[in-house]
């Protein structure tokens, strides 16, 4: 559990920096936990019928620069 002195620090962040810390920190996680973290069957056919319904309709899709400038409330 992190110490009072780290959640101060951490608190002075800006909205955007404290999201951008959250994604380093899962991508640090993603990367040391990659060849232990093991799908479910379910969580597998869900990725297969994701990928199938892209590739059925690209369309659909939303670029990641525009999720990425809506999450930081930026307008593309």
């Amino acid at each position: 559990m992190p110490d009072s002195a780290t959640t101060t620090e951490y608190l002075k962040l800006s909205v955007s920096e404290r999201i951008q810390l959250v994604e380093d920190i899962w991508d640090s996680i993603a990367a040391d936990a990659s060849n232990t973290v093991e799908l479910s069957q379910a969580q597998k056919a869900e990725l297969h019928r994701r990928v199938a319904e892209h590739h059925a309709d690209p369309a659909t899709a939303v670029p990641w620069e525009q999720v990425r400038a809506k999450l930081f409330l930026r307008k593309p």
